[in-house]
């Protein structure tokens, strides 16, 4: 093993603005739903089902972002930075482009998107999920640009600047739904409408830093409307896996929420609750995951492989301690904080038992499931995480949620316990393929570069 190519300072100048973004994100989306639930349970419902096809669309973006992070990452291994500044450019371009016409898509058959996806509510939940789809898809653009943005910072090892964004992004956001929920009584799309401008100005405003040509990747002299095939075939090769991954792993999830959304408006509002509160339970493996991106692209690009498989089993130790130590603190506090939700006795019930268990079986299976599949994309080596991910995803993640929820009639908890069956089978998986070799002759062999 070559000289250390990240020190523990370096690593801690990462990772820990990268678990604050990820808090951060976290609160005010808590924040949000905290606000909705105040004009009601149709309203938590509502926005509920539209974020899990909003986090579908993110999920593409964040795999086009990570394409460009991991290439870009490459050529900074190997000090070629006009290479690195070319492909951040090329990633940007692409994802404006794709998230245009995804736009268009959502805004003109918004209707039958909804219809076909979320089925058969309540009225009253299918008018504010319509509301909410209609005013957030206008940000799809914005939020495209900042995640190809944000992810070329993390590969530079910047990412206290994109926690500043996120600062001044969520905390716009908050102000604008004090003031167009509470003061103007908008509803779910005062609460749409600021997410859009708070992602937008974000947007204008990394988009812009990247032209300070100090830094290792930049746009200053990248700027055309031509695509570059060579670099973009390489951006692609990483980031149409991922995004295919991605794509049918949250259609699965839609389709759970399908289900769900026959289990009455109570379940649907545990749910919603549950979601947002879980993600807590597992903040500091996912802000860990966009470390090891950045980290491993890098020692893959210097060609030294002991080190990427050194750095995986670090961050991962890390993020196991931490996400053990958030297990312990949601099952002490899940009854209080679902408390904040005016949520009815029996969904509040609900919701408490779920977060529950999911607190227990994150402690032994999520990580694995989600961190070493980075470990892998970083090295080139896309296609068999995105194989067993899908597969998993929709053999035992979405058919066991039909046989345990709804055949065998255990509801929500059913769908639950369906999903963490897929963790287990994925984690077994990928810790088998990260002790062998495979997954770095993939590098060696050319594949990704």
């Amino acid at each position: 093993m070559g000289k250390m190519l990240y020190s523990n300072q370096a690593l801690k100048k990462l990772l820990v603005p990268l678990v604050f973004e990820q808090l951060l994100a976290l609160l005010v989306g808590l924040a949000d739903t905290l606000m909705i639930s105040s004009v009601g349970e149709a309203a938590v419902s509502g926005v509920s089902l539209v974020d899990t096809i909003n986090i579908l669309i993110i999920n593409i973006f964040t795999a086009f972002g990570t394409g460009g992070a991991v290439i870009a990452g490459h050529y900074l291994g190997k000090k070629a930075r006009e290479e690195a500044c070319k492909v951040g450019w090329q990633i940007f371009l692409f994802s404006v482009v794709s998230s245009l016409a995804i736009t268009a898509v959502f805004l003109l058959f918004h209707n039958g998107l909804l219809q076909l996806i979320i089925g058969r509510v309540e009225p009253a939940v299918m008018e504010n999920a319509r509301s909410y789809l209609v005013i957030t898809a206008v940000s799809f653009v914005p939020l495209a640009a900042y995640n190809a943005c944000a992810g070329l910072f993390r590969t530079m090892g910047d990412s206290r600047t994109t926690l500043y964004i996120s600062l001044f992004m969520n905390l716009l956001n908050v102000i604008g739904n004090a003031v167009l929920i509470y003061g103007y009584h908008m509803g779910t799309a005062g609460a749409a409408l600021s997410t859009t401008f708070s992602r937008s100005v974000a947007a204008v405003v990394i988009f812009a830093m990247l032209f300070q040509d100090r830094r290792e990747i930049h746009f200053k002299g990248q700027v055309t409307l031509r695509f570059r095939p060579e670099l973009l075939k390489k951006i692609l090769y990483i980031a149409v896996p991922n995004s295919l991954e991605n794509s049918l792993f949250q259609l699965g999830k839609i389709l759970t929420v399908s289900m769900i959304s026959t289990m009455g408006t109570y379940a649907i509002a545990a749910n919603a609750v549950c979601n947002t509160l879980a993600s807590f339970n597992v903040l500091p493996g996912s802000a860990i995951n966009s470390g090891i991106v950045a980290i491993v692209s890098v020692c893959i690009g210097a060609g030294e492989l002991e080190q990427a498989r050194h750095y995986t089993k670090k961050l991962m130790g890390l993020a196991e301690i931490s996400v053990f130590f958030m297990s312990v603190l949601i099952v002490a506090a899940s009854g209080w904080v679902i408390g904040f939700y005016h949520l009815s006795p029996q969904a509040a019930r609900l919701a408490e038992q779920v977060l529950t268990y999911h607190a227990v079986m994150a402690v032994f299976a999520w990580l694995p499931s989600f961190s070493l599949p980075n470990t892998f994309r970083a090295a080139g080596d896309v296609m068999m995480p995105m194989t067993v991910a899908i597969a998993s995803m929709w053999v035992f993640r979405l058919g066991f949620a039909y046989l345990l929820g709804i055949y065998f009639g255990f509801g929500l908890m059913g769908v639950w316990v369906a999903m963490t069956i897929d963790w287990i089978f994925r984690a077994i998986c990928f810790i088998l393929r990260f002790r062998g070799h495979k997954w770095e002759r993939k590098m060696i062999e050319g594949r990704s570069l």
